[in-house]
């Protein structure tokens, strides 16, 4: 932020004659008590081509200054006509206004001057050397084109972004890295506990099916059930003579059928127990149930 700002501008004396001074009543606001004085300058662009022509009309330096709004009127005078080229000195041109504060300019105020005869004729068929005691100037007071600039002033405070304040505080910082490194861990950690419950909780369960699994096993097979399983292995013993890819589907099918068995009630179940205790064979594994 500014410690100084521009709050006005006002040309007095306009129109006025080309050679007449430059005056201008000047408001500007000061925040806090500077060390230096500030500097006025006004400059006349005496070429639209080239700054070789540009002239310093006047500067001023005012200080000490007051905190608060302050006020005060500034003149300078008329350009030098003899560093202005011949063909420069009608038409239109341009001065500026700027402030600077130990070298530093802060604020500059352009205004557009339109430099004409006062009468007509005398306009529309110019003379060949100019007549300065017949030429008006008109400063376009109502069109200011105002920059201005960040510079750094007494106190640290109000230095711009070009001077970033000292941050001690980001040496006693945690290392990322370290922080990282000891989430990392605590993260890991949580994992394997995790890990080693869902373990646990699926023993139990197991260990539960299994308990309930002898429970629903019924009770053992009667001797009458006995004979018709003795029976029944004799006719697999004689069919087991076809190819092995039948006792396959054959197994994989009789597998089906035993657990729809299975689901009809516990003593079906406990039938297909006790046969498949008594077989004997070649093929242990076949089930044929008919």
């Amino acid at each position: 932020m500014s410690v100084v700002s521009l709050l006005g501008v006002k040309v007095l004396n306009n129109p006025a004659p080309f050679d007449a001074k430059y005056q201008f009543e000047i408001t500007f606001e000061c925040l806090e008590p500077l060390q230096k004085d500030l500097e006025w300058k006004l400059t006349y662009v005496g070429s639209a081509t080239s700054s070789e022509h540009d002239q310093e009309l006047d500067s001023l330096l005012v200080g000490p200054i007051p905190v608060g709004v302050n006020k005060f009127i500034f003149e300078a005078d008329s350009p030098n006509l003899k560093r202005i080229p011949t063909s420069e000195i009608l038409g239109v041109t341009v001065i500026l206004l700027s402030c600077s504060y130990d070298d530093r300019e802060f604020v500059r105020v352009g205004y557009y001057v339109n430099n004409e005869y006062d009468t007509e004729e005398m306009n529309d068929d110019p003379p060949a050397k100019p007549v300065i005691e017949k030429v008006r100037r008109h400063v376009l007071a109502e069109k200011p084109r105002v920059t201005r600039f960040a510079i750094k002033w007494d106190s640290e405070d109000s230095a711009p972004a070009e001077f970033p304040p000292e941050q001690p505080e980001a040496d006693v910082v945690e290392d990322d890295g370290t922080a990282y490194g000891a989430e990392e861990e605590e993260l890991e950690a949580a994992e394997a506990g995790a890990v080693e419950g869902a373990d646990a909780v699926q023993e139990d369960a197991e260990d539960e099916e299994m308990a309930g699994a002898e429970d629903t096993a019924g009770p053992s097979v009667p001797k009458a059930e006995d004979a018709e399983s003795e029976a029944g292995s004799e006719d697999l013993e004689a069919e087991s003579s076809g190819s092995e890819e039948e006792d396959i589907e054959e197994e994989e099918g009789e597998g089906d059928e035993d657990m729809e068995m299975g689901e009809d009630g516990e003593g079906a179940a406990a039938t297909e127990a006790g046969k498949g205790e008594k077989l004997q064979g070649p093929h242990p594994g076949e089930v044929m149930v008919h």
